[in-house]
């Protein structure tokens, strides 16, 4: 970390924001704090910041809102955090393009692991075309389109693989059922979790040692799944 990683602030409440930039600041990123969406919108043009943090209810516009025009022109990590601590206000969240949602309260070691995590995919994903990720004795090479286990090559369905695959690259981050099913079974069946859950289970007895407590694909409750422990293995 250094003072050339930016991160801007969006929050209304002035305690919270004082928080969060002594918190990040402390850490040696250069730090900005705003607390409405205009003055948000206004230094993400001019400053051009490497991460985000966002408060939903901002006294000038909907945080949701304001996430989803982001998304038609940047890809700037956001990490939502909100005192709205229903599932589906985090499922809105994600599916409108946020990152990561932390809800309130919350640990300051967890956000800041949750911004090195954002800030690391963010890197990786605007450098090079990665091919190869490795996760336990799991490396999946999407080059050759393979997957092994254990140095031996097991057999996926298409779907599974599309799955695998889309979770990889957003390695670390939250995809919402919705997300799933719209990138591997297209937009007329985003209203069938299920299809997620059936194959996921399917994945986790492939590539778990033990899918009732699984270390890589690891359950959202509610809201979907998240790809953990694993690294780039060709960059």
């Amino acid at each position: 970390m250094n003072s050339d990683t930016k991160i801007l602030v969006i929050e209304d409440e002035a305690p919270i924001r004082r928080f969060l930039d002594i918190l990040t600041t402390g850490h040696g990123y250069s730090v900005k704090t705003v607390e409405t969406a205009q003055e948000g919108l206004k230094q993400i043009v001019t400053w051009n910041p490497h991460l985000v943090l966002l408060d939903l209810g901002l006294p000038d516009a909907d945080g949701l809102e304001f996430t989803k025009e982001l998304r038609t022109w940047t890809e700037t990590p956001i990490i939502v955090i909100s005192a709205r601590d229903k599932e589906a206000d985090k499922v809105q969240a994600l599916d409108a393009g946020a990152n990561d949602y932390l809800t309130k309260p919350f640990g300051s070691e967890e956000l800041l692991a949750r911004i090195r995590v954002a800030l690391r995919l963010h890197s990786h994903s605007t450098a090079t075309e990665v091919s190869q990720y490795r996760f336990g004795d799991v490396l999946l090479d999407m080059a050759m389109q393979t997957v092994m286990y254990n140095g031996e090559s097991i057999k996926l369905t298409p779907k599974e693989y599309k799955i695998l695959t889309l979770l990889a690259k957003n390695m670390g981050k939250v995809l919402t059922h919705k997300q799933i099913l719209k990138e591997v079974w297209g937009g007329n069946y985003t209203e069938h979790a299920h299809y997620v859950r059936i194959h996921i289970a399917q994945l986790r007895h492939k590539i778990e040692k033990s899918p009732a407590q699984p270390q890589y694909i690891i359950t959202e409750n509610g809201v979907g799944y998240r790809l953990i422990n694993g690294e780039i293995a060709d960059n």
